[in-house]
């Protein structure tokens, strides 16, 4: 009997701290933001300047879409707040938030450039 109530302590303080150790992973402390710049047909625009604006410290990024309009800002705090925007040619998109209440380590933002 002794040895069965000895088993079942093991058996719970071994899942309890197999469990324990899954809650203990850190959450990450960087992520980045990519997507695509398109015109208002929807057709990408490489060549678009996106700027990437620090909305705690007001530093600006930038980045010249590639081929296929896309861009990707890496390294980005998870706990401040962006602003995306992106010109081409007297055009510009409307600016876009990355909150930083989004979780997602690789968040996605497409940008579409206006009149």
């Amino acid at each position: 009997m002794v040895k069965r109530i000895a088993l079942v302590l093991l058996v719970v303080a071994m899942a309890t701290l197999a469990f324990g150790q899954n809650k203990k992973t850190k959450e990450p402390t960087e992520r980045s933001v990519s997507g695509i710049v398109t015109d208002e047909n929807g057709m990408p625009v490489p060549g678009a300047i996106v700027q990437l604006k620090n909305l705690k410290t007001l530093d600006v990024r930038s980045f010249i879409a590639k081929e296929h309009g896309d861009y990707v800002f890496n390294g980005l705090a998870t706990d401040i707040d962006y602003e995306l925007k992106a010109e081409y040619e007297g055009r510009t998109s409307g600016p876009k938030t990355l909150s930083s209440f989004d979780t997602h380590p690789e968040a996605r933002i497409n940008l579409q450039l206006k009149k």
